[in-house]
């Protein structure tokens, strides 16, 4: 037998059924972020891109193959006289820079890097120093920075004196280093900048620039300079050591 306030309980359920008007699911009014139809693209369908473990994208521009320098030349000009032997492209020490024969604005950037075993009382700047410049103008600073200690906003994973990365992910001198870049160029109207540059950079997986934005050139001695640029291309750095690279490519975004 029900209870007194079962049979309430029971009563007052009823009445809000029935007080409520039956609306057909066909009639019913919905906004219109509410109807999946409206929501839902179509068209433009993303391109395929092909991938495999440890190869480029199928959509990838091959900087360095493991075989030749074909995609690089010399700062100075003329052919790129960097030595590559067993798979691996490595500083040339008096040499100078080299730089991409292509030229690139917006990029996803892959690549492995390797210092070799310091000598002597290295350490610092000195402890096998390279970099990246996007654009010829950004570096993001390649060095030996385990245990080796330096000024933040210039260890591995820096935007070289500007922003220091936000953890400091470096593997032991002799071990292959991985830097996958995602980088935004600045905009240019005239001789203005209209909007700045924007790198996000993962050091061996490990996220250490976070959509981080360019001041400017990255000076050794000096401010950021901004003066209007086009797409250019990317270049390596000689700075008198023998860091080695390879695994090179680069998606135009």
């Amino acid at each position: 037998m029900f209870k007194f306030s079962q049979v309430s309980k029971l009563a007052s359920l009823l009445s809000m059924v029935f007080a409520t008007p039956f609306v057909n699911a066909q009639q019913a009014e919905f906004e219109p972020w509410q109807k999946a139809e409206i929501t839902e693209i179509w068209q433009p369908v993303p391109a395929v891109v092909n991938t495999a473990p440890q190869q480029p994208p199928s959509d990838a521009i091959v900087l360095f193959n493991g075989n030749n320098l074909s995609e690089w030349q010399a700062l100075k000009g003329g052919d790129a006289q960097w030595t590559v032997k067993n798979g691996t492209l490595t500083v040339k020490p008096g040499n100078g820079d080299i730089t991409t024969k292509r030229e690139f604005c917006d990029i996803q950037l892959h690549f492995e890097w390797q210092t070799p075993m310091p000598s002597g009382d290295m350490q610092g700047q000195q402890r096998n120093n390279s970099g990246i410049f996007l654009q010829q103008r950004y570096e993001v600073q390649v060095l030996d920075s385990y245990n080796n200690p330096t000024y933040s906003n210039g260890q591995a994973g820096s935007i070289y004196k500007q922003t220091m990365p936000l953890v400091n992910a470096s593997r032991a001198p002799g071990e292959w280093q991985v830097y996958d870049i995602i980088y935004q160029a600045p905009r240019f109207e005239g001789e203005m900048r209209s909007s700045p540059g924007y790198v996000t950079v993962l050091h061996n997986g490990v996220l250490v620039q976070n959509h981080t934005q360019i001041q400017g050139t990255t000076e050794w001695i000096g401010a950021p300079k901004n003066l209007a640029h086009g797409c250019a291309p990317l270049q390596l750095q000689d700075h008198g050591n023998l860091v080695s690279f390879r695994n090179m490519w680069v998606r135009e975004l």
